[in-house]
């Protein structure tokens, strides 16, 4: 990456200001590849040789895995109802909040004096590695010497959007490359003919800081994720127009990519290539994606094991999707299920109500996509990563100063819990942990950018060396700071 950014450089110093701003802001280098890897740099067919060349040759080291598949809890899921028991909690429940635990914080609805709110869950151990879990999740328990609980993750944003955004771009604004288009851009595709990036959203809305927790923003937005539906045509216009057979398709892009090719040739910009490899993306896509996407399918027992109903938008079709879609070589799937703010100020919100729904929703589901992948093998370099944005608190929400009707925690950034699988994490291993009521990590806190680091380290990543040189200095997902954890590496 490096010798690939100071070509890139070398080539800028020959361009006008006018376009060194503008290739800056769009920013591929695809002509300095050219340069670099001893094409003519004035034919846009040697300059996409040139990429196809870079691409998936960014591994640092031997990595442990080869893809990512992220299942995030938006909204945030309350630790303290499913893996983080606490039993002075519930000897506290119903009493005033000690004044310490609000003196010099910020929340985002909690004012006044709270109360503090035990388990609104029952909680037993688990496997041999004795994991606390709680009843709302009685599938995954069954997983609980195939996972890794970190207990003591914390995080810098208090509300849903910038905490989504901090989380897999780095950064708590807009405008930073997610983690997704981070990994493909470190590392490629491994299927010609799918995306490197997929993404699926399920419970009716995206995420809070919308589709730029998947966007490249400043890498070549051929790195962007790809949102994908497990209900109708898996992505928006794959299908050919009636009227239009497949030649009649090729030969249209072919005549879209001529024009785009001699735009380049004209204005030299390398987000003209990017349009180029899109389309021709998105040809290849015709066959492959619906292929991929189709569930209806797979046998009876596999449809049994997940809860699957083909032609319905769920997270049990997504997770059925995210393991089809891992076996045909996508790099990095991210699937986003929505409904997790567990507030008191609704039914839709409450811990004892929407909450025990959501986790219906993800605990079957969730089971079947660890069972499914290591029975095919392909846990074992496949990274599986569970969460949400931040944790929840010990004490019970209230407005105003007064207390809301159900039972709900406000946002909490000291505390939450992430729970990983395969790919070279230890299995049945609980690292870190938070104080007596859950409020704080007290040992082994992982930030998130620690995060970051320990999933691109196994994927063969150095955090410290994958970055992009932008307005004048290099960037990376970590940003400043963030550590692997080598203690929960196999």
């Amino acid at each position: 990456m490096k010798i690939y950014e100071e070509a890139k450089h070398q080539y800028y110093q020959y361009h006008t200001r006018r376009h060194f701003l503008k290739s800056c802001t769009t920013g591929l280098g695809a002509i300095a590849l050219g340069s670099l890897f001893g094409c003519n740099t004035g034919s846009a067919n040697d300059v996409e040789k040139a990429i196809q060349t870079m691409t998936g040759a960014g591994a640092h080291f031997a990595p442990r895995a080869k893809r990512v598949i992220y299942l995030h809890m938006a909204g945030a899921p309350s630790q303290l109802e499913l893996f983080d028991y606490k039993p002075t909690l519930n000897q506290l429940n119903g009493k005033p909040c000690p004044p310490s635990l609000l003196e010099g914080k910020r929340f985002a609805f909690i004012s006044g004096v709270p109360d503090m709110l035990g388990h609104q869950a029952e909680f037993q151990q688990h496997g041999e590695s004795g994991a606390w879990i709680s009843d709302r999740l009685p599938h995954f328990s069954t997983m609980a010497d195939e996972v890794c609980f970190l207990k003591a993750m914390h995080t810098d944003e208090f509300n849903h959007a910038p905490a989504q955004l901090l989380l897999y771009s780095g950064s708590p604004r807009l405008g930073r490359p997610s983690m997704g288009s981070w990994v493909t851009y470190g590392l490629g595709s491994m299927n010609d003919n799918l995306p490197g990036y997929v993404v699926m959203v399920s419970g009716g809305k995206t995420p809070s800081a919308g589709k730029s927790v998947w966007g490249s923003g400043f890498l070549p937005s051929v790195y962007q994720g790809v949102q994908c539906r497990s209900e109708g045509d898996p992505v928006l216009y794959v299908s050919d127009p009636k009227g239009m057979s497949r030649d009649l398709r090729k030969q249209s892009i072919d005549a879209i990519n001529r024009i785009n090719r001699k735009e380049y040739e004209e204005f030299q910009d390398p987000e003209i290539l990017t349009r180029v490899s899109q389309y021709e993306m998105a040809f290849k896509m015709q066959l492959s994606v619906p292929e991929a996407m189709d569930i209806s399918k797979e046998p009876e027992y596999i449809h049994e094991l997940y809860g699957t109903e083909p032609g319905r938008s769920s997270f049990a079709n997504n997770c059925l999707l995210a393991r089809r879609l891992a076996e045909r070589g996508v790099r990095f799937i991210q699937l986003f299920q929505w409904g997790w703010d567990s507030h008191g100020a609704g039914k839709n919100e409450a811990l004892n109500l929407g909450f025990k729904e959501r986790c219906k929703e993800v605990d079957q589901p969730m089971t079947a996509l660890l069972k499914d992948l290591k029975q095919r093998g392909l846990l074992e370099d496949t990274l599986v990563v569970w969460g949400g944005e931040f944790g929840r608190t010990p004490m019970q929400e209230n407005r105003n100063g007064v207390a809301v009707p159900f039972s709900g925690r406000d946002h909490q950034t000291e505390a939450f819990t992430v729970w990983m699988a395969g790919g070279g994490i230890k299995s049945g291993i609980s690292f870190g942990e938070t104080d007596e009521i859950g409020y704080a990590g007290i040992k082994d806190r992982v930030h998130v950018h620690d995060l970051q680091a320990t999933i691109l380290h196994n994927l063969g990543l150095n955090h410290e060396k994958l970055t992009y040189h932008f307005q004048g200095r290099d960037f990376r997902l970590t940003d400043q700071f963030g550590r692997v954890v080598k203690e929960i590496l196999a």
